[in-house]
């Protein structure tokens, strides 16, 4: 099975977005994660964390967090984003395959 770095995008960093929202609009986020992830199951090989730019050079919509997720294909992997909260709430998913190390 491929394992992806899935990258989740915003225009807000996640300090900005935390600070800016009620300790009822957190649950709620928090409660819609919690639902994904018992969708997704098994295929969540790290849940991730959030993130906040020390130097975005590159630009563009900061990096709010993470996750690393396994399956058999990009196929399956569609099928286990759908619905995702990150999406739902505005924000980008970018996806990478994590190859493995020639020779390791």
């Amino acid at each position: 099975m491929a394992k992806y770095l899935i990258l989740y995008r915003a225009d807000k960093t996640m300090n900005e977005q935390m600070s800016g929202s009620t300790p009822e609009e957190m649950k709620a986020g928090m409660d819609a994660w919690n639902a994904w992830a018992g969708k997704a199951g098994s295929a969540i090989v790290d849940f991730g964390n959030p993130t906040n730019p020390v130097d975005d050079a590159g630009g563009g919509q900061p990096v709010g967090g993470y996750s690393i997720l396994e399956a058999t294909d990009t196929d399956a992997l569609d099928q286990i984003l759908e619905g995702h909260p990150h999406a739902a709430q505005g924000g980008t998913i970018a996806i990478y395959e994590i190859m493995p190390m020639p020779g390791m």
